[in-house]
């Protein structure tokens, strides 16, 4: 028996599975095997803050395991607009959700934290022994301190009532299918979209937030998915895991090379009135490697390539 058999005839429920990382998550869920029956509960028919309608997705499904991917989230500009939206949103879905899922006998739930969790100043490579030691960097605060709450219940429900729920760290994350919306996207998107736009129209600039120094680290979608089936399958601790390459790049170089791929040639302006962010961002990658053997596979600029090609393809649907 392989560990892909561990889908075989079972029922999962993917929240936020017609999502960006949801559907490349459903894609892997289906390459794995050939007997699971995936639910995803769309939220026109069930609002995950809401106890009733989470009840009903478990009463229409019979769920076995539950992904819970499902967050309200965006970029900087989007966080510091909506604080409490994005606190009262992301916390009530996942405490909710792991509560019903613990008394509807679900027998594995997964689920997806934020790198945001991290408190502002912490050291590179940030540890999982890190998480609790400082508050979120102020734009992402609420939105992380939401996520990192469900790490405690998730403890807290394993000690109490033999509750198996593990709890995984996604760096950043880019690749085919993100949301290409200014007003709502991350700054991968957002640039390429920019540098695209740009270009066509024969601008001789285009305009970036900050100041370019802060670094990030980036996680191509394909390799977060299969990160997230693989913990899933392999692994049965509450200890957080960090998901991500382990390298980091400044966001000036990152929008120099998007320039580059996107053969945009015109000047970089730096708008220094909006926030940088957190100052720096690079994980620790090694617990996932030594608790259930996983490793990105997709280079940063292949990953970059790939994204962008999507993009030229699709953007009439974005």
């Amino acid at each position: 028996m392989t560990s892909h058999d561990y889908w075989n005839d079972k029922t999962v429920m993917v929240t936020g599975g017609a999502g960006f990382l949801g559907s490349h998550v459903v894609d892997e869920l289906q390459s794995r095997s050939e007997s699971v029956d995936i639910f995803v509960p769309r939220s026109a028919e069930y609002d995950l803050r809401n106890r009733e309608d989470i009840q009903r997705a478990f009463e229409d499904s019979g769920a076995d395991v539950v992904l819970h991917l499902a967050a309200t989230v965006g970029g900087i500009g989007a966080n510091a607009a909506n604080p409490g939206r994005y606190f009262y949103d992301n916390a009530i879905m996942g405490i909710e959700l792991m509560e019903q899922a613990r008394r509807y006998d679900v027998e594995k739930f997964t689920i997806l934290g934020t790198i945001c969790a991290y408190p502002k100043h912490t050291d590179i490579p940030f540890s999982e022994s890190d998480l609790f030691d400082g508050y979120p960097e102020e734009t992402n605060a609420p939105y992380g301190i939401a996520k990192r709450a469900l790490l405690t219940q998730s403890k807290a429900y394993r000690d109490q009532y033999d509750f198996d729920s593990i709890y995984l760290l996604p760096v950043n994350l880019y690749g085919p299918r993100d949301d290409f919306d200014l007003e709502t996207s991350h700054v991968i998107p957002a640039i390429i979209r920019k540098c695209i736009e740009a270009r066509e129209r024969g601008d001789d600039s285009i305009t970036a937030w900050g100041t370019g120094e802060p670094t990030r680290e980036f996680l191509y979608v394909t390799d977060a998915a299969q990160g997230i089936l693989d913990a899933t399958e392999r692994y049965n601790e509450s200890d957080p895991v960090n998901l991500g390459t382990g390298e980091e790049i400044s966001i000036r170089d990152l929008i120099e090379i998007i320039a580059e791929l996107t053969d945009f040639d015109g000047a970089i302006e730096w708008d220094t009135s909006k926030p940088d962010g957190q100052p720096r961002r690079c994980l620790d990658v090694s617990r996932a490697e030594q608790r259930f053997d996983w490793t990105a596979q997709v280079s940063f600029e292949d990953g970059l390539r790939r994204t962008i090609e999507w993009y030229e393809a699709n953007r009439q649907l974005n």
